[in-house]
């Protein structure tokens, strides 16, 4: 992805937002308006708000279920107004508002044979996980890596955040699924 893509989709992302704030309506795009044909490919893509350097929202689709940006453009408003863990972005919070955009590569299943082994595939900063165990799952983004000091930890987050128990990794039992994203932000 180029820095004009780059620079196109954060300009969605922040005109989208102060768009919905103006008229309680989602912008128009129009498609035939697009400089570049990857903006148009159906990816995976998350789109996350910081606040003072704080989260604030984060919302993304893992499958590439949308074109690029109409994804950009829906997920920036669920990261804004539909994130559970927060309550709705403010039209006063906006000036604070810093926006991060990962799209994602398809996920691939990360095969091993035991625990160790699973630590040792895992790459840092490089890889995003997903694990899934019958109806759970959950995913880290590639930058979350930066909130952990081992991958014993991570792993142990990502298995609590899923719903299971911290330990569920070490059982050998999980599914698992990694993917790379281009991140950029404002």
């Amino acid at each position: 992805m180029d820095l004009k893509d780059q620079r196109y989709l954060l300009g969605i992302a922040r005109q989208a937002l102060e768009h919905f704030f103006e008229t309680q309506s989602k912008i128009t795009i129009d498609e035939s308006t697009l400089h570049s044909p990857f903006l148009k490919e159906k990816r995976g893509v998350f789109v996350t708000l910081y606040k003072h350097e704080e989260l604030r929202g984060c919302i993304g689709y893992i499958e590439p279920i949308e074109k690029l940006y109409k994804a950009v453009r829906e997920n920036i408003l669920s990261a804004a107004f539909d994130d559970p863990r927060f309550e709705p972005l403010e039209k006063d919070e906006l000036k604070d508002i810093h926006i991060e955009i990962s799209v994602l590569t398809i996920p691939k299943k990360l095969e091993y044979n035991a625990p160790t082994d699973l630590l040792k595939k895992l790459r840092p900063l490089v890889d995003g996980v997903i694990i899934e165990k019958g109806d759970y799952s959950a995913t880290y983004l590639p930058q979350v890596w930066e909130e952990f000091f081992r991958k014993e930890d991570f792993l142990s987050s990502l298995c609590v955040k899923a719903g299971l128990g911290e330990d569920e990794w070490k059982q050998g039992h999980l599914v698992v699924y990694t993917y790379s994203a281009d991140i950029f932000h404002e």
